[in-house]
């Protein structure tokens, strides 16, 4: 894992350091957890099966890495609160696997496992908005305490055909206090090589929001585990040691440029 200093360290270093300025926020549950997060993956049809099962997986071992449980380790509560969703047609956003708490090696197998053994959701075009709407909701509902509430959004389109328009849903959500951060797949099955260069900017201009809000991108979908493992890295990691571990492991590496920064953020 790699995000080059030189191009993107103070992005990097004021994402990190917000960690330090979020007070806890009052929910109705009674676990305190370091962040709830709601993984909103794209299941629409410009994914094929392949594509899709790679997606899963890349997300079960993003969650078991040893890098993201000794992140977690360091933060006030060393837990995680997680959920994962899957969108794609207007108002079908669907709650796959509801919420699980993540704090070591056994927690984290079973939310992969979970992951792994879901059946897909129907989904159709790419209804970002709507997602974004539906992952609000859920974390309404989190039976938990968390320091910090963050929506992952990942997609290969932009949005098209939402209920309630992303640029919308996503202040609805930043104004409840919740972070959206975005992983933008430039390649797919359908473009081959070609990619989507623009997808990056499209996202930063009506996904992503919140204090210290970004972009990380995939090259392909045999990137997403890398690139969703960086991002959840940075997600999680709350407290002062917490924080220091992340930048050490997101810094170690040549300059790779996956990382955007929200424009005047």
């Amino acid at each position: 894992m790699a995000i080059s200093f030189l191009r993107y360290g103070p992005v990097l270093v004021s994402i990190l350091f917000l960690g330090f300025l979020l007070p806890p926020r009052a929910a109705s549950g009674q676990e305190p957890v370091d962040t709830a997060l709601v993984l909103a993956v794209d299941a629409s049809g410009s994914i094929d099966p392949g594509e899709f099962q790679l997606q899963r997986e890349g997300i079960a071992a993003a969650v078991t890495s040893a890098d993201l449980l000794d992140v977690l380790r360091f933060g006030p509560h060393a837990s995680l609160a997680i959920a994962y969703v899957e969108w794609g047609g207007p108002g079908m956003a669907t709650t796959v696997v509801g919420w699980m708490l993540v704090s070591d090696e056994e927690s984290a197998a079973a939310f992969a496992a979970t992951v792994l053994a879901a059946p897909r959701s129907i989904q159709s075009y790419n209804a970002i908005g709507d997602a974004i709407t539906h992952a609000q909701a859920l974390l309404d509902l989190c039976p938990c305490q968390p320091v910090r509430q963050v929506i992952d959004v990942s997609g290969d389109n932009p949005d098209n055909r939402s209920l309630v328009p992303a640029p919308l849903a996503r202040d609805r959500a930043v104004d409840a206090g919740i972070v959206i951060n975005a992983l933008a797949i430039l390649q797919d099955g359908y473009l081959g090589n070609s990619g989507r260069p623009w997808l990056v900017e499209s996202y930063e201009a009506e996904v992503i929001g919140g204090p210290g809000a970004f972009v990380m991108t995939a090259n392909s979908r045999r990137d997403f585990e890398r690139a969703l493992l960086d991002k959840m890295i940075l997600e999680i990691a709350v407290g002062p040691k917490a924080l220091q571990l992340a930048r050490d492991l997101l810094m170690d590496g040549p300059q790779d440029g996956r990382l955007h920064a929200l424009p005047g953020g």
